[in-house]
């Protein structure tokens, strides 16, 4: 009698390469059947706000005195005499294209406004988020390891302190004392009048146009001008990282596997960093994510204290000017930032934990 027949080693192989091809696929599918499930969710509830807020459209683009022909006539050419599905439909397949419509408060689409904008907002969370993990994570962690020690509660009263000052305050006492007095920063907006328009704009963020032009005193006036609102909004993120670290890190410290590289004779350096911190590396990039996401939907507060012109300065703007087309051009973009860093988060996941791939 013959046994059934046994599979080669290649063939082994290629079935399981196979198999994980196929996952991957699946996988990939799922996640882009989701996305655009959420960015459409997002485009419905956007369309809803703009039907809903006591806000007329029309109003803000003819005027209050317009006679009725002419109200009616761009309430058609607005499409806004259709039924509802129609409109989201057209909604739908505009915001698809990067068509938001033309600001009124601009006069230019809004999709070029939002170009311009956001560069700044970026340059800006940016260099705050790299203060609030600069700081934020190396003072969480020592705080940890120091538990109920005076390191321990002046991480908790920077965390404290953090959640509590309202930013507006924080920022009016930063440039009253380091402008006004001491001189040692810039005023409000990106540049000095002297040097507005001295480079020519190419990724839309002054620190790196100006490194690109080696123009290096308009990068030092740059500088002394994006500190004092990169320091006040890190100072927040660098809080809200601090406390979230310390957390995490208090929890891995309690755990048995700890104990047991202890007692092994591991120094304690590999203990914390090698293991417990390790171990916290996951949530602690959503957490470092969504503070990252905070800023980048535009810190209002602020961009209207320092007159830096970024997104949520626009959106405020927006706001303020009955400019609907602008809010929700505003509002898509910041939802869809949110979107992309949950996927940059679940990317990361599984290259820092093979146990999630």
């Amino acid at each position: 009698m013959h046994g059934p027949p046994v599979k080669s080693r290649a063939s082994v192989t290629a079935g399981t390469k196979r198999s994980r091809y196929g996952a991957f696929a699946r996988k990939t599918v799922e996640v882009l059947g989701s996305v655009a499930l959420t960015i459409l969710g997002l485009l419905a509830v956007t369309f809803v706000i703009g039907r809903v807020v006591p806000i007329d459209p029309v109003l803000a683009v003819v005027g209050d005195n317009a006679p009725m022909a002419v109200y009616h006539k761009a309430r058609e050419e607005m499409g806004l005499d259709r039924p509802l599905a129609v409109q989201f439909g057209r909604f739908v397949a505009k915001a698809v294209s990067g068509d938001f419509g033309v600001s009124v408060l601009t006069a230019r689409p809004v999709i070029d406004d939002i170009k311009r904008v956001f560069p700044a907002t970026i340059e800006l969370a940016t260099l705050a988020t790299l203060i609030g993990i600069a700081l934020g994570v190396p003072l969480g962690v020592l705080a940890a390891v120091r538990h109920h020690s005076w390191v321990d509660h002046v991480a908790r009263i920077i965390g404290l302190v953090g959640h509590s000052v309202p930013v507006f305050w924080l920022g009016l006492m930063g440039l009253l004392i380091f402008y006004a007095k001491l001189g040692w920063v810039g005023g409000t907006g990106r540049q000095s009048v002297a040097f507005m328009d001295s480079v020519s704009p190419v990724t839309g963020m002054i620190l790196i146009d100006c490194l690109l032009a080696r123009d290096f005193e308009s990068l030092l006036d740059a500088v002394r001008h994006i500190v004092l609102p990169a320091t006040v909004l890190g100072y927040f993120s660098l809080a809200y990282i601090c406390r979230m670290t310390r957390s995490f890190m208090i929890e891995q410290l309690g755990k048995e596997y700890v104990t047991a590289a202890r007692i092994k004779g591991l120094s304690e350096w590999r203990v914390v960093m090698g293991h417990a911190f390790r171990n916290i590396a996951v949530p602690l990039v959503t957490v470092i994510a969504l503070s990252y996401g905070y800023l980048l939907e535009g810190s209002v507060l602020t961009e209207t204290v320092f007159a830096w012109p970024g997104l949520g300065s626009y959106l405020t703007d927006s706001l303020l000017r009955s400019d609907m087309n602008g809010v929700l051009g505003a509002t898509i973009l910041i939802g869809c930032i949110f979107i992309g860093l949950n996927l940059l988060s679940d990317l990361l996941y599984r290259v820092l934990d093979p146990r999630t791939r």
